[in-house]
């Protein structure tokens, strides 16, 4: 038995836009109904979104305080951040080179609390009340240090690049006590790479800065 009623049944009076069948009314409420429910998620969504966003934008960060080269310094650091990057970027220290960044050029050594660390490898948050020496603390005033002065004596570098790092090695093994040979030298030094080849050179000056100690 059909259900469809016939066309004259309920018909609009002349002029009038015809009234929408069963079907076309259902497709439309349907599809309105499902754009404002799309639209009501989507800026959910967006919302929620822009919260994470933020949220990701915002890394943890730490305080911190320690001294380089006799000053002391207090700052407020993304917890990630490199020594060697707290010193060049935040502290105006350039000396001290950023050259592989993966700790195997040597470059980057400072001394923290008289040891020779890669400050690349370094994170500066772990770092709170230590005691930090760049190659920019050796010098007093105008006079050198000695192995700044040997370096200068000997022609003990080229290129420059990775004296700051040699030098701060060569400081903290002759502190050590491994200078009692070239090879005991060599292979305390191994960590500093001379891309120019001044080994012999930076041997010598670290040999002779020990033997003038």
């Amino acid at each position: 038995m059909s259900t469809e009623l016939p066309e004259s049944y309920g018909s609009p009076p002349d002029g009038a836009a015809p009234a929408p069948s069963r079907r076309t009314f259902i497709a439309t409420t349907s599809a309105v109904g499902g754009a404002v429910m799309a639209g009501g998620l989507g800026a959910g969504a967006s919302a929620a979104g822009a919260e994470e966003a933020s949220a990701a934008e915002a890394p943890p960060s730490g305080r911190l305080s320690l001294t380089v080269n006799g000053r002391r310094h207090t700052a407020v650091i993304d917890n990630r951040t490199s020594l060697l990057d707290l010193l060049r970027e935040q502290f105006g220290l350039p000396g001290t080179k950023k050259g592989c960044n993966a700790g195997a050029c040597g470059a980057c050594t400072v001394l923290v609390d008289g040891r020779r660390v890669n400050s690349c490898l370094t994170l500066a948050v772990r770092l709170d009340g230590a005691d930090v020496t760049t190659i920019e603390g050796l010098a007093d005033g105008d006079e050198l240090h000695p192995l700044q002065q040997a370096f200068v004596e000997l022609d003990a570098f080229q290129c420059g690049f990775c004296t700051p790092g040699q030098i701060m090695s060569g400081v903290a093994c002759i502190e050590e006590g491994h200078t009692g040979s070239h090879e005991e030298i060599r292979e305390w030094m191994s960590g500093n790479i001379c891309r120019c080849g001044c080994y012999v050179k930076i041997v010598r000056a670290v040999e002779q800065t020990a033997g003038g100690k």
